[in-house]
């Protein structure tokens, strides 16, 4: 029997053996994992880690998808998600502690009700806590990272260490929490702010968002991080004359360059494509290198490279 069918009799929790990515990620793009598991809790998740570990299949840690590229020939290895299964949130006076499973946007709302400020400024940003921590997420001048206090990862041993938020360098969509470790719960100080403060800012960023981004149609959100912070990719992408751009289903947007959209029947291949094409000629006229911000599962190193 091949180790991903002794590991399919291992895991009490869901376990979808060759499972098309394209299922499980805001793209609607990808090719199928040799598995797609979410853990049922802490214990299968451990069991799940150790015998990966000792059988040396690869593992990648997926949230929502919702900042996911993932190749057309899919991925040789298991993806775990814990997005189904850590969604434990609890409120306790200012403290919020939140398992990585929670949607960020439940997060958001349920800090609003109670008047805590700090989060409002991500209204409508799309994924998971655990991947918004790992990549900083933030909008509108807030991160996710401004009032956090504890983080509680899992290694790939299985067994589970504390970071202080000082032990984390977090910076512009960055964050070094080793790459071999799951994130699974993490706390939060926020402070009390006025209704009236808290909805002004939450309606400014809710605003901003639905005004400059192609919320119609399926992408990954910002595919490129900003050079600088007041220099922003998708002003080069547009100042390229790219947007409108098309490859096969796949398009640089018309409303925010730095958003590519699925069409409805895009590859993965026709989003590199873009990504090539926006990377060479921002470079070309700007000498502007630049990086990418979304994740990418799956292709070959160097795939990215202009």
């Amino acid at each position: 029997m091949d180790a991903i069918n002794m590991l399919n009799k291992k895991v009490k929790g869901s376990f979808l053996t060759d499972e098309p990515m394209a299922k499980h990620t805001s793209y609607g793009i990808g090719g199928p994992a040799q598995a797609y598991i979410t853990p049922s809790d802490q214990k299968d998740l451990k069991q799940i880690l150790l015998f990966a570990k000792d059988n040396r299949i690869k593992t990648f840690f997926a949230g929502s998808g919702s900042n996911l590229l993932v190749a057309d020939e899919g991925y040789e290895g298991i993806v775990i998600t814990l997005g189904k299964s850590f969604t434990k949130l609890n409120i306790d006076g200012n403290k919020v502690v939140a398992e990585v499973g929670v949607m960020l946007g439940k997060i958001v709302k349920e800090t609003i009700k109670r008047n805590l400020t700090g989060m409002e400024s991500m209204i409508g940003v799309p994924g998971t806590l655990g991947g918004a921590l790992i990549m900083n997420a933030g909008a509108f001048g807030g991160e996710i990272s401004n009032s956090l206090d504890e983080i509680t990862v899992m290694l790939m041993t299985g067994e589970t260490k504390i970071y202080q938020k000082h032990d984390i360098d977090f910076s512009y969509r960055n964050s070094t929490f080793p790459k071999d470790e799951i994130l699974l719960s993490a706390s939060f100080n926020l402070k009390e702010k006025s209704t009236d403060e808290i909805q002004y800012d939450r309606a400014k960023a809710s605003k901003g968002r639905k005004d400059t981004q192609p919320l119609r149609f399926r992408s990954a959100g910002s595919v490129f991080k900003n050079p600088k912070p007041d220099l922003a990719a998708g002003y080069l992408i547009d100042q390229a004359g790219l947007k409108g751009t098309r490859v096969g289903d796949a398009e640089i947007s018309t409303k925010h360059a730095n958003f590519f959209i699925n069409h409805g029947k895009a590859k993965a291949k026709d989003i590199v494509s873009l990504i090539l094409l926006a990377k060479k000629v921002v470079l070309e006229k700007f000498d502007v290198n630049l990086e990418l911000e979304i994740r990418t599962l799956g292709f070959a190193p160097g795939t990215f490279k202009v």
